[in-house]
């Protein structure tokens, strides 16, 4: 199967996009967010990463007749029985506040006070489709472990970013230098994993490999 190397982003998160386009450049991805091409978001009735973002990429295969990929991305902390999880994006608006990366961080802290345990992880499930009714479906899923603070620190990132304190490397994600985050987060290391699958399925190469 050749490769079309121009592929829908099913989301219109301006960090996921830089992200993405970031992750892929050495295999000559062109990326174009849904958002740019007048499609809206699928919705996403699922309790799993997963399920959501398979929805996600066949929504925007099927609406821009192009290769999709979606992710579903979030933070799940087991003290407090995995939420937000994949309510993440819009936490906040389980108590009555407008969805924002500010309200979300501020909820989840919240909901932290007196707990001890504040070990958390982010997931990334990432769904590539070739088309609408793709019968198989490329998929990874991976987990970034760390533990969440109460006092923001760091002005990179975004989502839960600045909350999430990584021992290993003694900084927040939003912290981290951009080329070390694209090689450790949940998102680079879902990436990678990813494209070893398509690898083995396309005529996918590494530019100038």
């Amino acid at each position: 199967m050749a490769l079309n190397n121009e592929w829908v982003l099913a989301s219109g998160n301006k960090g996921k996009l830089r992200e993405f386009q970031d992750l892929f450049a050495p295999w000559g991805v062109n990326w174009i967010a849904q958002s740019e091409l007048g499609v809206s978001d699928a919705d996403e009735p699922f309790h799993t990463f997963v399920e959501n973002a398979l929805t996600k990429a066949r929504h925007a295969s099927r609406l821009t007749g192009r290769p999709a990929l979606a992710d579903d991305s979030g933070l799940c902390v087991p003290a407090i029985g995995g939420a937000p999880g994949v309510l993440s994006a819009r936490y906040a608006t389980l108590f009555g506040q407008e969805k924002s990366d500010a309200n979300n961080n501020a909820c989840l802290v919240e909901q932290l006070k007196g707990i001890e345990d504040r070990r958390a992880y982010f997931v990334c499930a990432m769904v590539w489709v070739a088309h609408a009714d793709d019968p198989t479906p490329t998929i990874a899923q991976k987990m970034w472990w760390g533990e969440v603070i109460e006092v923001p620190q760091g002005e990179h990132g975004f989502g839960y970013d600045p909350h999430f304190w990584l021992s290993d490397h003694q900084c927040t994600a939003a912290q981290m230098p951009k080329d070390l985050k694209n090689k450790v987060s949940h998102r680079a290391q879902a990436t990678l994993a990813l494209l070893l699958e398509l690898q083995q399925r396309l005529d996918l190469k590494k530019a100038g490999g």
